[in-house]
Order: structure tokens, then C-alpha cells, then sequence
């Protein structure tokens, strides 16, 4: 019998907190509320994976016809290692430190205003990904205009132009039939099956394109893609900068990371849902990247799935188009509570740092979750293009989440427990966080203002 040992008696307890529901950790609360038994390794890895591959999927077609197609698929596959390597020296300081959440692994290492500052990230960096996932949907369901040129939605292309086939009426309608019902999810546990079907979604846009793109190939119709960028002068030279961010977009999880090792039954699983998550992501990423590339080559737009609005060559050209953006689109739909959860979250923390649990407290939980949606929703209705939202937000929360947060905690290394070669990668990330996203800045405000 063990069950009496004072060891294993603290142990049971601890894992039992660890899966409060909201993490109130990040408030500051130890709170008990429901018994709950905690998630599964495999429900882990999906809700993981379906908070990696969300909108940056769309553009890594585009990125490899930037940087040609061997440059492309090296940066998709360093950028997975280095996000791996981020997260591992992230848990690690955390359980060093007897953290629960990001927000805790900061203001261990550098007190309130660490991880008030991580905060203000995390919800600038998640709203500005709602918004992207809403842009999507407006442009797989009512179309988008890209250098002059109109690329019809399903809905105009099944029932022409009408005030309800319209962007903004469009997405006010998803907003409130289908995002409105998810917000009210408390534990992202509770949304393992959503996940299971969003990454399965994106599974079969991925096959779709493999299987159009396999046809062309066999028939000779793919052009000879472009192994190596084209650098002609100093501007085309800094718009490759551009594409490290996007990338970077493409892998961030940490804010969900310490939520999924508090839910897991077996907190000592996370490294394998980590590694598991990236593997299979990278995977996903890099067979988009090579064949939607091959697929339409120079003519790929920064949103792939602009590309699916005309004959693509095949053999009922039309309904693989309808499959691809349906698919697609509900996948963008279903990843939404593994992103809201975190910014309702860290929101409540950082305006409300000494109430109690969000989840014990209803009506400030509906007003912050109506309110997040009503914000993102007015922000896709007035950004009209993806890759602008994908190069900002990822040139600056997104560098500062994945790599300059978890390289600066392993460097104050407030526990002494840093090596030789931990503080060489962390220098390593900060370097390369602060030269891709200042170039990708500068190149961005050039190009705008230009």
C-alpha cells in the first residue's frame, strides 16, 4: 500500500491542481474546482498540433516561391528544431522554478513586469491571429481582390453577387453561429475533438493538393520550379527577410504548451507531445510548401487558397477547388478555441491580476469572451490581406514569444541550472529574432510606402 506515503500523497495533489480548469495558476490561485481526470497523451499531441497549424499553412507556398524551393524547405525544417529547442529550455526553467504557465516561467525570471509584458504579447500576437483565421474565411467564402483581380468566394461562385454573399455580412454570421458557441469553451481538453477534426481537415486539403498536383506532374504540365532565390539587387535581397517571420508564425504553441502539460494526466508527457506535435507539423508544412509551389509555381499569391478560384487543369477542376477551400475552411473555423482560450485567458490576468478564477466569475467570462470576438471581427472586416497581418504579427509578438522570451529566461537563469551550450542557442535565437524581424520590418514599411 502506498497510498498513505506523505511523498506520493503531495504528488496526487499536485497533479490534481495542475488541471484546474483556466489554469488559475496564472492568476495567482490555487482554486479547486471540478474533479477532473485529465487529458490523454494523443488528445494532447492533436489540440497542440491544431494550435501550430492554423493560418501559416496558407503561406508557406508562397514562401518557397520567394526563397526557391531548397531554401524554403531548410527554413520550414530549422525553424521546427528551433521552436522544439525553445520550448525544451521553456519547460525546463519552468519546472525549475515550480511555474505553471508562461506567465509564471517570466516573472520568475524577471518579476511582475516580465510577466505582464509576456501578457500584452500573447494577446496582441493571438487577436491578431483571430484575425488572420477571419480573413481566410471571408476569402474562402466571399472572395478577395489581389493586385487588381477579383478571386470569387463559394458563395459568390454558387449564387452570384449578393449583399449576403458580401464579406463582412459573411463573416458577422460565422462570427455568430459558429464562433460565439466556441468561446465558451473553459478547458482546452475540452476541444480534443474539435482538433482531431480540424488537423484531419487540413489533412485532406494537403491530399487534394498532393493528388491535383501528382496528375499535373504525370501529364507534363508542372513547370520546372525555382530551386534558388533570385536576388537582383538590395530589395530583393531584403524581402527574403520577410519570410522568416511568416514561418516563425506558422510553429508558435508556446502560449498553449504549460495548458496542455497542467490538463495532461501525466504532466511528465509534454517533451513527447511536443515532439510529436512539430513532427507531424512539419510534415504537413513541408509537403504544402513543395506542392503548392509545384503546383502553380510564379503565379502562387501569398493566400493559397486565392489560387483555387479558377480551372486548375484536372479533371472536375471546380469541385477539388470547392473541396480544398471547404476543407480548409472549416479547419481555420474548428482551430479557433486553441487560440481564444489563451488570449481570454492572459487578457483576464493582466486587467484583473487579483480576482478570483475567471471560471468561477460568469459574467466578466462573457464579457471579455464577447468582447475578444467583437474586436477581431471588426479587425478582419478592416484588414484585407493575410500576408500583411502574417508579417507584422509574426516580426514582432511572434519573435519575441518563440524565441527572444525563452532565450532571455535561460540566460537570467535564475536557478543556475543553464549550460555552456543552452546559453549558445539562446544567444543564437535572439541574434537571429532580432536581424530576420528588424529586415522583415524595414522591407515591409519600404514596400508600403513605396
Amino acid at each position: 500500500m502506498t497510498s498513505g506515503n506523505p511523498e506520493n500523497m503531495k504528488h496526487n495533489k499536485e497533479n490534481s491542481d495542475e488541471r484546474v480548469p483556466l489554469l488559475s495558476r496564472t492568476q495567482d490561485e490555487k482554486v479547486m474546482t471540478d474533479k477532473y481526470s485529465g487529458a490523454s497523451f494523443h488528445g494532447s499531441v492533436f489540440n497542440l498540433s491544431c494550435t501550430i497549424v492554423g493560418s501559416g499553412i496558407m503561406s508557406l507556398p508562397a514562401t518557397l516561391k520567394m526563397l526557391g524551393l531548397v531554401p524554403g524547405i531548410v527554413l520550414i525544417i530549422i525553424v521546427a528544431f528551433v521552436i522544439e529547442a525553445s520550448i525544451e529550455m521553456l519547460l525546463r526553467f519552468s519546472k525549475a522554478g515550480c511555474a505553471y504557465s508562461y506567465g509564471d516561467a517570466m516573472a520568475d525570471a524577471f518579476g511582475r513586469i516580465g510577466k505582464i509584458l509576456l501578457q500584452i504579447c500573447i494577446v496582441i500576437y493571438n487577436t491578431g491571429s483571430l484575425i488572420v483565421y477571419m480573413i481566410i474565411i471571408e476569402d474562402v467564402l466571399s472572395g478577395s481582390t489581389s493586385k487588381e483581380v477579383h478571386h470569387a468566394g463559394i458563395l459568390e461562385g454558387w449564387f452570384g453577387e449578393h449583399w449576403w454573399t458580401s464579406r463582412a455580412f459573411v463573416l458577422v454570421a460565422v462570427t455568430v453561429i459558429i464562433f460565439f458557441p466556441l468561446m465558451f469553451f473553459e478547458r482546452i481538453d475540452s476541444a480534443r475533438y474539435i482538433s482531431v477534426i480540424s488537423v484531419g481537415l487540413a489533412i485532406v486539403f494537403l491530399l487534394v493538393v498532393i493528388g491535383v498536383t501528382t496528375f499535373k506532374l504525370v501529364d507534363g504540365s508542372i513547370e520546372t520550379p525555382k530551386w534558388f532565390p533570385a536576388v537582383t539587387d538590395s530589395t530583393s535581397f531584403l524581402n527574403l527577410f520577410t519570410a522568416v517571420p511568416v514561418v516563425v508564425f506558422a510553429y508558435i504553441c508556446h502560449y498553449n504548451v504549460h495548458t496542455i502539460q497542467n490538463e495532461l494526466a501525466d504532466s511528465s508527457l509534454i517533451q513527447g507531445v511536443v515532439r510529436g506535435s512539430l513532427a507531424l507539423c512539419a510534415v504537413i508544412y513541408v509537403m504544402t510548401g513543395i506542392f503548392g509551389f509545384l503546383l502553380f509555381g510564379e503565379s502562387t499569391y501569398t493566400d493559397l487558397l486565392s489560387n483555387f478560384d479558377t480551372d486548375i487543369g484536372v479533371p472536375y477542376s471546380s469541385l477539388f477547388n470547392d473541396i480544398v477551400r471547404i476543407s480548409y475552411a472549416g479547419h481555420v473555423i474548428l482551430v479557433f478555441p486553441t487560440i481564444f482560450l489563451p488570449l481570454r485567458l492572459n487578457l483576464d490576468g493582466l486587467l484583473f491580476p487579483s480576482a478570483r478564477p475567471l471560471s468561477l466569475d460568469k459574467k466578466r467570462f462573457v464579457l471579455e469572451s464577447v468582447g475578444l470576438v467583437l474586436i477581431s471581427l471588426v479587425g478582419a472586416i478592416s484588414i484585407p490581406n493575410i500576408w500583411v497581418a502574417f508579417e507584422f504579427t509574426g516580426a514582432t509578438m511572434g519573435g519575441l514569444l518563440a524565441f527572444v522570451f525563452p532565450a532571455s529566461i535561460t540566460l537570467k537563469d535564475p536557478h543556475c541550472i543553464a549550460t555552456t551550450k543552452d546559453k549558445i542557442v539562446s544567444v543564437s535565437m535572439i541574434i537571429l529574432a532580432v536581424v530576420s524581424n528588424f529586415m522583415a520590418i524595414y522591407s515591409n514599411l519600404r514596400s508600403l510606402l513605396s
